[in-house]
């Protein structure tokens, strides 16, 4: 439930309020609209028989939320959520752009990698350092050795650093090292993990699973958003389809269908989405078309070489080709009223 409090309501009225609603055993979250405050009530709803919210002074009406996901939902936050990562924002109406190798190889890799994603104009610098493969034999990445690499690019670089997190045991290492905190998308349900990051201050980016349905991918949003971290960023990265051309099918219509439901920002990863780097650059025109707050795009400085995911990894030439693209797109929707905040 939500309870909307009057334009004229004291902060007395508030402090009320969220006393009242705690007194008989649930929990509150106070969200600051731009002329009304809102109080999200969140535990067990049979306790609200107990008291009366209306009569309460300040309170114009209270709304009840039948979807599973609370936090997560548009009805409990109205407006946009926008994500600040250290001065770079994300769900702002810019476009936030994330792109490096898959994984960190070395040193002198990701250092060429990270000069190419800022001479381009991305903002952030993703690689791998714990990679989860499909198959044992492939390689692992490089570990807390590639977390140093990728701090020292950022540093270096002024970009702010996307890495993956895969284990509980793993959280505070990578926390220590990166500025956005990856949920892969074979751990989109891996609940320990989910309520581990949901209790760091970093902003997570929750990748959708494979298979997973919009409902399951809001409902693992919810256990991070339920241990208190509301940093929370979607990603779609395509999920697994009849279609055998591409490696996922790339579900753009996620990105209308999230903006309604949720207040949170969503980008958009074409490479794994498709698999391949020939798609890579009309994908992310259409992501942004759709109304996408950012695009995760494999850039790699030699794609041929690459120990993970060359075939879909953009050149860094052909990178800075889509990122004159889409900037130039996205300015174009921004400047003629065509960006898309919510739906």
């Amino acid at each position: 439930m939500v309870i909307i409090m009057s334009q004229d309501a004291t902060a007395e009225n508030i402090k009320n309020v969220v006393s009242s609603v705690e007194s008989i055993g649930l929990s509150t979250k106070i969200m600051e609209g731009e002329s009304q405050t809102i109080v999200g009530v969140m535990g067990d709803k049979g306790k609200m028989c107990c008291l009366n919210v209306e009569a309460l002074s300040g309170v114009e009406k209270t709304v009840a939320i039948s979807k599973s996901y609370k936090l997560v939902s548009r009805e409990f936050h109205p407006q946009s959520t926008v994500i600040d990562v250290d001065g770079v924002k994300i769900g702002d109406g810019s476009l936030a752009v994330m792109a490096g190798p898959c994984a960190v190889e070395s040193r002198e890799q990701l250092f060429e990698a990270a000069e190419a994603v800022k001479a381009s104009g991305a903002q952030f610098l993703r690689g791998g350092a714990y990679k989860p493969r499909t198959s044992p034999y492939s390689f692992q990445g490089l570990e807390e050795e590639g977390l140093k690499y990728l701090a020292e690019a950022g540093e270096r670089t002024g970009l702010k650093v996307v890495t993956e997190v895969t284990e509980v045991d793993n959280v505070a290492v990578v926390a220590e090292y990166a500025d956005v905190l990856q949920i892969g998308a074979r751990n989109m349900q891996n609940f320990r993990l989910l309520k581990e990051v949901g209790r760091i201050d970093k902003p997570i980016m929750l990748k959708r699973g494979l298979s997973a349905t919009l409902d399951e991918w809001l409902n693992a949003a919810e256990y991070i958003m339920s241990e208190g971290n509301s940093k929370v960023i979607f990603c779609e990265r395509g999920i697994r389809s009849y279609e055998p051309y591409t490696r996922n099918t790339l579900d753009l219509s996620a990105v209308a269908a999230i903006k309604h439901l949720s207040h949170l920002p969503i980008i958009v990863d074409p490479s794994h989405g498709t698999g391949k780097w020939r798609m890579i650059k009309p994908m992310c025109f259409a992501a942004v078309a759709a109304g996408a707050d950012g695009l995760m795009v494999e850039m790699h400085p030699n794609p041929a070489r690459a120990l993970s995911d060359g075939a879909q990894s953009l050149t860094p030439e052909n990178f800075k080709e889509m990122m004159s693209g889409v900037t130039k797109l996205s300015k174009f929707m921004q400047e003629s009223g065509l960006a898309i905040r919510e739906l």
